[in-house]
């Protein structure tokens, strides 16, 4: 059985129910017959995905809804495989170079040159080129970014590119003015709640609108997170009121967990402890950065104000680490270690030296 957040998601322009302007926009574009390249943005769960496959359908009608999933090896110079996975239909292809860390900028010159030099095979498509959109575009690496500024410029006629990403300053310049950007603000509370209550009416839910409003709250103003908190609430509660608990999700659950053990006992034991848990996170495709903010903050009314300031820098430090690294849990149990040892100091008024 689909998740409310497929099942419901809007499959045309005319459906989102928020942003009504921007769809305006894009549609003009769709129909223009001078589509430009397109860098998308925004924060996690502000719908950024589906207006593009909103446009996409507006581009070239329901057929780019037909898709496929195809698993392809490219060979890096050094003979290294890899494998890697293409979302595609007749008219374009969806790719995460990401995925394959430093090494994708191989995916990007040879896929987008494979795909730039064949033309369209669809003589009634409407439009004549191809689009490939690539997810988490702020991700890529500086050599990727490189290669695909050199394809935008050579294989425009063929080719247009929607990158898609949660911002911009990551990308360099030469691509940010090649594109048209567009961004995707979050929904307000107020937006989610009506999202939450028209979804609610179509399954049948009783209508709560306090209940409603707390999800829309405790999301964040992330539709994806507020839909799933709402799905969960119902799947787990017979008859839902304003009181009704909102259960977080499982991995949240287990950090606040993680949290509260990196308080009471600080210890080489505890450590591992902390550490099997965090494994647990990682093998459930929990991204690190995401486990190092969430514990970040649930650690936070947790202190004292004093440690605050120096838990958020090495935060930082070690967020910068995961993503220039390889082996993210040794920086993960790192700021575990690092934690442990200010609070420690902390508790004992040991005057330490956290720059060590």
């Amino acid at each position: 059985m689909a998740l409310l957040v497929d099942k419901h998601r809007p499959r045309t322009l005319d459906t989102l129910t928020y942003h009504t302007d921007l769809s305006d926009r894009l549609r003009s574009l769709a129909a223009s017959g001078d589509f430009p390249h397109l860098l998308i943005y925004g924060p996690s769960g502000a719908g950024k995905k589906t207006r593009v496959s909103a446009t996409l359908r507006a581009l070239y009608g329901p057929g780019a809804e037909k898709i496929k999933i195809d698993s392809r090896v490219f060979q890096t110079t050094s003979n290294r495989k890899l494998e890697f996975n293409i979302v595609s239909s007749n008219y374009h292809l969806e790719i995460t170079p990401s995925d394959v860390g430093n090494y994708d900028r191989v995916v990007v010159q040879d896929l987008l040159k494979e795909v730039a030099q064949t033309q369209q095979v669809d003589l009634s498509a409407k439009q004549r080129f191809k689009v490939v959109v690539i997810n988490e575009a702020d991700h890529l690496t500086r050599d990727a970014q490189a290669a695909l500024r050199r394809t935008m410029e050579k294989y425009s006629p063929n080719l247009r590119l929607i990158l898609l990403a949660n911002s911009t300053s990551n990308i360099i310049a030469p691509i940010r003015s090649r594109c048209l950007l567009v961004r995707v603000a979050a929904p307000t509370e107020e937006e989610i709640a009506g999202v939450l209550a028209r979804v609610g009416k179509k399954e049948g839910y009783k209508s709560c609108e306090p209940l409603e409003r707390r999800i829309a709250k405790d999301s964040g103003r992330n539709l994806r997170r507020a839909l799933l908190m709402f799905e969960a609430v119902h799947a787990q509660n017979d008859n839902v009121t304003e009181k009704t608990p909102i259960p977080p999700p499982d991995w949240e659950a287990l950090i606040e967990v993680i949290a509260k053990e990196m308080i009471e006992e600080r210890s080489p034991a505890r450590i591992l402890q902390v550490r099997a848990k965090l494994y647990d996170l990682l093998s459930h495709c929990i991204p690190a950065t995401t486990v190092l903010k969430t514990l970040t903050f649930k650690l936070m009314p947790k202190i004292d104000d004093s440690l605050k300031a120096d838990i958020v820098k090495w935060s930082a430090f070690y967020e910068h680490r995961i993503r220039t690294g390889s082996k993210v849990i040794f920086h993960l149990e790192a700021f575990v270690a690092k934690f442990m040892r200010i609070y420690e100091g902390h508790l004992m008024g040991m005057d330490l030296d956290f720059d060590d």
